[in-house]
């Protein structure tokens, strides 16, 4: 079975930190697999009848392979979704698709499709200029958080105390970027500091752990520094994230849960979540699930045996 991870540095480029690909690359060697990282400026597309030698990788027609692992999550570009879309059209089985990473990337398509399946979410809406500050605090009170369109680890994710301080962000953001795209989204103030990350493989929950901010910051990205320890399965986490994942259409899922009383919502999925704090924390080995969902999957399970 042989497999690429589209990842934002080439082999040759992988930092010490990208913990998710040097296990991936560690987990496939040590089950057979044959693994190649493959950044998306490789590569040249060329649309044509000829199939196959549309596909070209540092100029050269190269084999295709059975999967494909896109590692960008929210920073994927135009041109690696074009990759994406290409390999998949193809016949390369790709983990997760382009129409799923598409989705999850826009956070504001993807309130609206947990809207219409009736999943419980942040109240949200999309920003426009001028802000009027009344409907905002009418619609959503204070705090607040503010989000831009895409992000991942927390990035792009601000929390507005207070009106004062909303009118400063907001001036902010249109003296140094008028047309930026963002979100204004329901404050859910019993998950401050702490939230849980759901993974999902499969349609399966394989894990779950608790972020928990130790610095006294609202967000609990286990990227951040913030600690982490396994969280108990119920039933309504796994409904929540396996639901989620499924409406997605996301096969590999990393589903946020936020605290809300006695109950969650979903704070987003994300199609690229990393599995560094959650191994850390379960007793889970992600690359291993991974590559046995993906030979179930492909017919080729008997080819480890």
């Amino acid at each position: 079975m042989k497999g690429w991870i589209l990842y934002k540095d080439s082999a040759s480029g992988l930092k010490p930190e990208a913990y998710e690909v040097h296990r991936l690359l560690k987990a496939a060697e040590e089950n057979g697999i044959e693994m190649q990282v493959v950044k998306p400026e490789q590569f040249e597309l060329i649309v044509t009848r000829d199939d196959r030698k549309s596909v070209l990788l540092d100029g050269e027609v190269v084999p295709l392979p059975d999967f494909l692992l896109p590692r960008m999550g929210a920073g994927t570009t135009y041109f690696a979704m074009a990759v994406i879309r290409h390999l998949e059209r193809l016949g390369v089985h790709t983990f997760n698709s382009s129409e799923s990473i598409d989705t999850v990337k826009d956070k504001l398509y993807s309130s609206q499709i947990l809207a219409e399946m009736d999943i419980p979410f942040p109240k949200t809406m999309l920003a426009k200029y001028p802000i009027d500050v009344n409907f905002v605090e009418k619609q959503f009170g204070f705090p607040l958080i503010i989000k831009i369109l895409t992000g991942s680890k927390g990035s792009g994710v601000f929390l507005s105390e207070n009106r004062t301080n909303f009118i400063d962000l907001m001036e902010l953001i249109r003296v140094t970027k008028s047309y930026a795209n963002f979100i204004l989204q329901e404050f859910i103030s019993s998950s401050r500091g702490h939230d849980l990350r759901v993974f999902v493989i499969g349609g399966r929950v394989v894990a779950c752990m608790e972020r928990i901010a130790t610095d006294g910051n609202f967000k609990a990205n286990f990227s951040r520094g913030g600690e982490v320890r396994q969280f108990e399965i119920t039933a309504e986490i796994e409904w929540l994230a396996t639901e989620t994942a499924r409406i997605f259409g996301l096969d590999i899922a990393g589903i946020d849960l936020l605290f809300d009383g006695d109950h969650f919502k979903i704070c987003e999925a994300n199609s690229s979540p990393g599995f560094e704090g959650i191994e850390s924390c379960c007793d889970i080995d992600i690359p291993k699930e991974i590559y046995n969902f993906i030979r179930i999957r492909l017919g080729m399970y008997e080819d480890n045996e």
